[in-house]
């Protein structure tokens, strides 16, 4: 992707560097290094321009900033924070306090953060483009692509050490009439010679006699890094990808970038585009990338990012008044597990334990709530319910589910037109995976969301004995079943039964101001009164607002585990009660695997294969 004059808004006045430190070979001489706390020094030694950046940041006005590996949840309560904590080997990211905004303030540090090299960037474009030109095999991956970058660029540069001459290097003084003695081995065509003049008189570029660029030691790192970030990675996006701890990343036109994080809620960028047409270059060098061109023809995007991250795009004026703007909602690389979940209170372990019993034993539910309520955070992280020995296939519109199973068949729908590779292909709907996936005799298949016709087949696969699990958009079982009714989707109200749990989430407001996601109930869906069109369904699990906390209020009357899974069991009548007591049990298992640390998904899932080889998870044992 092309390099971009978006702007870096600051919110505080630089402090003035001294040109002449060497950040890269002084780190140790500095005083403000001797100040840090030790983890920071580790730091700035593997990262000098992070010391660089808190050399211009006013640590009289705010202190020196906290200094941390990882963010805790109790971070949270923090009014003012001052926070720097890492998101790849090169990348840092500050939290400011904004007084006047509820939304603080979030501060990407780049290796190129604080160095304006535009002005030199046309000069080595042009000369990297001559000796890329000649080389004899084309790189094939973005890490060999990489890697040629960095060999030519030294080829065209050369570093200035600190307190040297520039005449020394150059030759000379800098004058416009010298230049073009400079650059004879820099000009390779007489197509492109006059065109690259201009470029190196405009920028006074200084200039080797065999006309390498002459860069500080900071200026070659943060240009090493920019030509990597824009031509091969996602541009000043890479900073807000890298980050495991933004949820949501959105540019609502010129103007900054928000953010969702996990941690410090909203946040605002200080990186900003400025230029509406800037803007527009931008999202089109961005849908070309993944390979889903736009155009004002088609001005709307709805994709996948490398990382996995799902990304919206309306491009131009005419569809958005404020010009081109772009919405991503990152996917975890480690997806959550229940545990997680259970740490943030979205859910406890009585509920998780009632849940691990039905997915177990092959009942069908949907997760059902309003967008962004944690959908498919949960119904991802229940497929570690799922035995270990099933087969799943999966279907999705866009790829988000992380099932840990190793027979597992991923397929996603394809959109017309949008073959392999980005050429022409036919298209294949949610609806034609669900019919494949039928002849692929899974345990338990699950559909990404059920949303129009595929619901019919998703329903049929339930009637055959096939669990389906899924999400929906409704924020009641009433209204779920209202939808699943009526058009498109137009199931018999006679099938609705099939399904056998709904669980239905909420993003909720607090009184303290924040949004927590929270399951507002877990519903048994029991049958359908044909005299009375209506149908019967009994609250399992309910959240109590006012103490934040689950009340089984089903507890001795679940349809399910009594009239299903204990029947499936063999179990008699007369012993049917002690189904919950097991509900009991698994919830004290999994508070166990939680204080013994087993907290992340794929640790939870080996742990509790290991549980099961072991047969402590046979109902009365």
């Amino acid at each position: 992707m092309g390099t971009l004059s978006v702007a870096v808004n600051l919110p505080y006045k630089p402090e003035v560097v001294d040109s002449e430190v060497d950040f890269y070979t002084d780190i140790e001489s500095s005083p403000l290094y001797k100040m840090l706390p030790a983890n920071a020094k580790e730091y700035v030694k593997a990262s000098p321009h992070l010391l660089e950046y808190l050399h211009t940041f006013p640590v009289n006005t705010y202190g020196i900033p906290l200094f941390l590996s990882e963010l805790k949840n109790d971070l949270r309560k923090m009014e003012s924070p001052n926070i720097i904590y890492p998101v790849n080997e090169t990348t840092f990211i500050h939290i400011l306090p904004d007084p006047d905004d509820v939304r603080n303030y979030y501060i990407p540090i780049e290796p190129s953060f604080l160095h304006n090299v535009n002005l030199m960037m046309p000069a080595i474009e042009i000369k990297l483009i001559d000796l890329i030109d000649g080389l004899d095999e084309d790189p094939i991956s973005d890490k060999e692509r990489a890697e040629v970058i960095k060999k030519m660029l030294a080829l065209v540069t050369v570093i200035r050490p600190k307190g040297m001459n520039l005449s020394q290097l150059t030759g000379g003084d800098l004058k416009a009439q010298d230049m073009k003695s400079k650059l004879t081995t820099f000009l390779k065509t007489d197509f492109t010679a006059k065109d690259k003049m201009k470029i190196i008189k405009k920028h006074q570029v200084p200039l080797t006699p065999d006309g390498k660029v002459i860069l500080t030691n900071e200026e070659y790192r943060a240009i090493e890094y920019l030509l990597i970030r824009d031509k091969i990675e996602m541009g000043v996006l890479k900073p807000f990808l890298s980050d495991s701890y933004i949820e949501d990343i959105s540019c609502d036109g010129v103007g900054p970038i928000f953010i969702e994080h996990k941690i410090f809620k909203g946040l605002k960028s200080v990186i900003e585009f400025t230029v509406s047409n800037e803007l527009d270059e931008f999202v089109v060098e961005m849908a070309e990338k993944i390979k889903r061109p736009i155009t004002h023809r088609s001005p709307i995007v709805d994709a996948t990012l490398p990382d996995g991250s799902r990304i919206n795009i309306v491009y131009g004026t005419a569809v958005s008044r404020h010009g081109s703007n772009f919405s991503i909602r990152k996917v975890n690389e480690v997806p959550l597990s229940i545990l997680n979940i259970i740490e943030v209170s979205t859910i406890d372990y009585l509920s998780a334990a009632y849940l691990w019993i039905c997915v177990e034993y092959g009942m069908s539910l949907f997760v059902s709530g309003e967008a962004a309520s944690g959908k498919t955070t949960l119904l991802n992280a229940i497929t570690t319910f799922i035995p270990p020995e099933n087969k799943i296939v999966s279907i999705e519109d866009t790829p988000e589910l992380n099932v840990p199973h190793r027979n597992w068949i991923r397929e996603v729908a394809l959109a017309k037109g949008k073959g392999e590779g980005g050429g022409a292909g036919g298209e294949v709907t949610m609806f034609d995976l669900l019919k494949a996936a039928l002849r692929q005799r899974p345990n338990q298949i699950i559909v990404g969301e059920i949303r129009g016709v595929e619901g019919a087949v998703a329903f049929g696969a339930m009637q055959t004995g096939h669990p389906v699990m899924s999400t929906f958009h409704a924020a009641s079982v009433e209204k779920l079943i209202q939808r699943l009714c009526g058009d498109p989707i137009n199931i018999p109200r006679t099938y609705v039964d099939n399904l056998n749990l709904v669980i239905i989430m909420s993003a909720v407001k607090r009184p303290d101001g924040s949004v927590v996601r929270r399951i507002i109930s877990i519903n048994e869906l029991v049958g359908f009164n044909p005299e009375t069109q209506g149908f019967t369904f009994v609250e399992m699990f309910s959240w109590e607002p006012v103490s934040d906390t689950f009340t089984w209020s089903g507890k001795g009357s679940s349809y399910l585990l009594e009239n299903k899974i204990a029947t499936m069991l063999g179990m008699p009548d007369s012993k049917r009660s002690e189904i919950y007591l097991e509900v009991e049990k698994r919830a004290k298992i999994l508070e166990r695997l939680h204080k013994a640390g087993y907290t992340k998904f794929w640790d939870l899932f080996h742990m509790m294969t290991k549980i099961k080889k072991q047969g402590l998870l046979q109902i009365g044992s």
